[in-house]
Formats: C-alpha cells, structure tokens, sequence
C-alpha cells in the first residue's frame, strides 16, 4: 500500500506547519499553521492549499500555536468538515486564539484597504473570518495524553505530552492493513520542549520506530541550564535595570505561555520583595483570555506558587479595552508593559513600540524567538530606525534579551531526545527550522551514528513514499515557490530591504551638506533606476 507524506509547511522554515499523509483509502493532516515571517513568507497565507480540502478525512493537531494551527479556519472556510483531533488543553486555547487571529486579519485587512483605496489598488479579503474560526471550533475532538483512537480505518493514533506548552503533543501514528501487522509507525514531533520547563513534566514519546518528523528550531545552539531560581534571578536584574532608567519595560508577549511564565515568575518577585510592585499591565486580549485557560488547567500545571494565584496581583492590571490599551500612555515611566505580539508584528506592542522606542529611558526585553524579517529580529540586530504603521520611529531604547523563557529544546536535548526514539528503521525528517538550525541538528545526529542517508531536510511541498524507503517524488506542478526562491525563506526578503532603502536615503538626504548635495544624490538615484 503506498503511503506519501508531503511537507506542506515548516520545511526550510520556523513556521507554517502542514504536513499531508495519503494513503489508499484516505488522507489527512498532521497541523495546519500559519506562515509567519516576512512578507514572503506570509504570502503563502494567501494562495490555494497544495490539496483539496473538501477531500481530508481528519486533522491531527499537536498544539495551539499559530505556526501550527492558525489556518484551520481557511481549510474549514475552503471546504473542510471532518473532525479536528487534539488534546483538551489546546481545544481549550484555541476558543480564543482562532477567533481572536480571525479578529486581527480582519482588522488588518481594513487597514490595508483603505491605503490600497487611497492609492488606486486592489483590495484584498482576510484569510478567513470570525464566522470561519467559529466553525472550525465546532470540529475539535479533545483525546487525553495517551488514549488510542482510530480517526479512520487504518490509521490508531496517540498524543504524548511534548512539554512545549499547555497541551502539546507529539503525535503518534500507525498505518494499519485489515488486521495485519502494521505497515509503519510514525512519529511527529509537534513542538519540544526543553527540560524541567516550569510548567510541564519533561517531554515523552515512544522509540523503535520506521519515521521521527522531528523539529529542529533550535537544532544549532546549545543554551545554559538555567534552574527556575537562575532564571527569575536574570529576569530580576533586567526589571531592575529597566526601572533605574526611568522609563517604561515593554515586554513584547507571546501570549500563550511565555506571558503566563512571566506572570508567575514576577509574582514571585513580587510577593518576595525582590522587585517592587510597579504597575504591570498586560495589554494583550488574546493573553488575558489565555491567562484563563491556563488558570482553569491550574492542577495539570507544575511548579507553581504555593498559597497564591500567580497571575492575579493587585499590581497586575489586565487591559482589554482599546480605550484602557491607550490610558497605558500616561505612564512615562516606572511600568512594565506587555503586549502582543511576541515577535513585534502585530497587536499592541507596536503601538508602545511607536511611543517608547524613541526615548533614550525606555528598555525593551525580548524573551523569546524571533523569526527572520520580523521587527523584533530587526530590533535585536540593532537597527537605528524602523518603520512602524509606515512611520519612521528612532531606535534610542535599550534592547534587551533574555534567554531562560525559550519553549524549545536546545540543540543538545533535541538530539538526546531523538537519539531516545531509536531504532529507526526508515529516517528521521528535520523539519520546523532554518537552515542553520536543521544542519546543526544533523551534524550532531550524525556524530552519534546516524546514518547520513537516513538524515532528510525536506523543501517546501516535497512529496515523499514512506511505503518506498522515503523516496522522493518529483515536486508537484503545485509547489507554491520556485526552488530557487525556497532558500529566501530563511533570509530577510527584498520587502526588509525596500524598508531600509528608504531609510537610509531619507538619512542621507538629512545629513547632506546643502541643496545642492541634495540634488546630487538624488540625480544618481534616478540614473540608477533608469538602468
């Protein structure tokens, strides 16, 4: 029986993961996420899926990022009616973080069409709507950490907690034949997280399998071990650094986990004295909605405060409103702020981003990983300026950046927990990383005796016959980017580029001498562009 598996997603890049599994009798998904990144990048948003939704028996979902679940509503407003596996914690999560994703496209979408109407251009529609996220919510089939269920003739699946947020998986799958002995075992990995991480037992997964779809984000960097003590240690110095400055902390959010971390190591500060009770505000719906969820799955949840709920202070102030986000600005000073989005690209960090990253007194710590082309990976290389809502803003702020909060695996535990899956009878896949990241990993796996032929990068949409060694098939005529474009999935593109050409003539036009110089420049540019 031929069984494909395409890779449709997080393939050469950090984002957008879609794996697509055909075999005789049916074919289904293993995620289906968002592509975030550069404008490149988030143009695949736009066009057809590379398979018919209408056709798909089932979904397999492994957690509620937006990188791995944030098109599920496409595919429902493209055709899709079958049923949507994950565990209770992620349906949970995505009560909010679907409808509140449709919310924000919708809201962009306005935006972009009133300067694409001022400007004579087309208009665009969202990727899909509140009324699409609100169907898709209505196919989620909650299955507890390690219960099998068979979604369709031939297929038993399994969730194994992954330890990357509240109810991530790792997704087990066998492909069976009429009562046979099983054609293959698989495992995708979803997300890993690292160990002894505050919330989460260590990740577990079962070994002796034919294929591991493992991630490989951080596939090249090791990082210190931090005990939970260290961690709020370094995040103490950085509050405490911010606050002697005497502007605001922006924290830029990831809004589901990495802002509940935060709030219960700063409550822990908080309540011991360690730091003083300043005004926190979290300025993100999506995280306050979160905040909740993670409040209700308070007793699946460890390490947490004894005799105390960490998310609820009397400092804590959580802003739902438009109107409380923009009340924030009165505070000059002496506030921590945390905002959506975690990577700077949207939400309402870019608003304090525009009203704080020009004052010399404002710091900005970033805690988490930022994709190419985004504004937080801008910040982090230590940009002079930035265009934000088409504006030119100074980079005078203090940019900072904590490791410790990362939900990934290192580089040494994504290796040990594959080498932990063995034997592998087929290969292992390195997927959901860079370039950089996916051959670190595959250094490191073949140092510890994985055979090189057993090692796989796939490219986006690449096809391969698991019933026939992983062999590969010719790209589909559908593949969404040229193979010579696939490698720009990881860089900057020429939109990152177009933004700093502006700036860096408009500084230039700035520091000539006189009119006259002025003029000089601009002739050469418009000699360049006539060539």
């Amino acid at each position: 029986m031929p069984i494909t598996l395409a890779f449709h997603g997080a393939a050469g890049a950090v984002t957008g993961s879609c794996f697509h599994m055909v075999y005789d009798s049916g074919n289904f998904l293993v995620d289906c996420g968002l592509f975030q990144g550069t404008k490149t990048i988030k143009a695949l948003n736009y066009g057809d899926f590379p398979f018919d939704p209408a056709k798909l028996d089932f979904v397999l979902l492994t957690h509620a990022h937006a990188d791995h679940s944030g098109l599920l509503p496409k595919l429902v407003a493209r055709g899709f009616r079958g049923p949507i596996y994950t565990t209770p914690g992620t349906a949970d999560l995505l009560t909010y973080t679907l409808p509140d994703s449709a919310q924000v496209q919708e809201s962009e979408v306005e935006r972009l069409n009133r300067r694409n109407r001022q400007r004579d251009q087309e208009e665009v529609t969202p990727i899909y709507t509140a009324e699409d996220a609100a169907e898709t919510l209505k196919l989620l089939k909650p299955v507890a950490y390690g219960e099998r269920i068979e979604p369709a003739p031939g297929v038993e699946a399994r969730f194994w907690n992954a330890g990357h947020i509240l109810g991530s998986a790792s997704i087990e799958l066998q492909m069976l034949n009429d009562g046979e002995p099983r054609l293959l075992r698989l495992l995708f990995s979803g997300d890993i997280g690292p160990e002894h991480k505050l919330f989460h037992s260590d990740p577990e997964a079962p070994s002796n399998l034919d294929y591991l779809i493992c991630e490989s984000t951080y596939g090249d960097r090791p990082r210190p071990r931090l005990t939970v003590e260290e961690r709020r240690e370094r995040l103490r110095k950085e509050v405490t650094a911010a606050l002697d400055r005497g502007g605001n902390l922006l924290i830029p959010a990831f809004a589901i986990e990495r802002t509940q971390e935060l709030l219960a190591d700063l409550c822990t500060l908080f309540v011991s004295g360690a730091l003083p009770k300043v005004p926190l505000f979290l300025d993100s719906p999506l995280a306050i909605r979160a905040t909740e969820v993670f409040r209700h799955h308070a007793r699946e949840l460890e390490n947490m405060p004894k005799g105390i709920d960490p998310f609820r202070l009397p400092n804590f102030r959580f802003t739902l409103r438009v109107e409380e986000s923009k009340a924030i600005d009165r505070f000059r000073g002496g506030a921590i702020i945390m905002a959506g989005s975690g990577m700077c690209d949207a939400g309402r960090i870019r608003y304090h981003l525009k009203a704080h990253l020009w004052r010399p007194d404002s710091t900005v710590l970033i805690t988490g990983y930022q994709a190419t082309g985004t504004m937080g990976s801008l910040l982090l290389q230590g940009r002079d300026f930035v265009r934000i809502h088409g504006e030119e803003v100074a980079v005078r702020a203090k940019i900072r950046n904590l490791e410790g909060y990362s939900g990934h695996a290192d580089a040494e535990e994504l290796a040990q927990w594959i080498t932990q899956r063995l034997p592998l009878r087929g290969g292992v896949f390195l997927v959901h990383g860079e370039e950089e990241g996916r051959d670190g990993l595959r250094e490191r796996l073949l140092a510890q005796g994985i055979d090189n032929e057993r090692i796989l990068l796939p490219q986006l949409d690449d096809v391969y016959d698991l019933s026939d060694g992983a062999r590969p098939l010719q790209a589909p005529r559908h593949s969404r980017l040229p193979r010579e474009s696939l490698a720009s999935l990881s860089r900057e593109d020429w939109h990152n580029d177009y933004a700093q050409l502006t700036l860096d003539i408009k500084h230039a036009l700035d520091q000539a001498a006189d009119a006259k110089r002025r003029g000089v420049l601009l002739r050469r540019l418009r000699r360049a562009l006539d060539e």
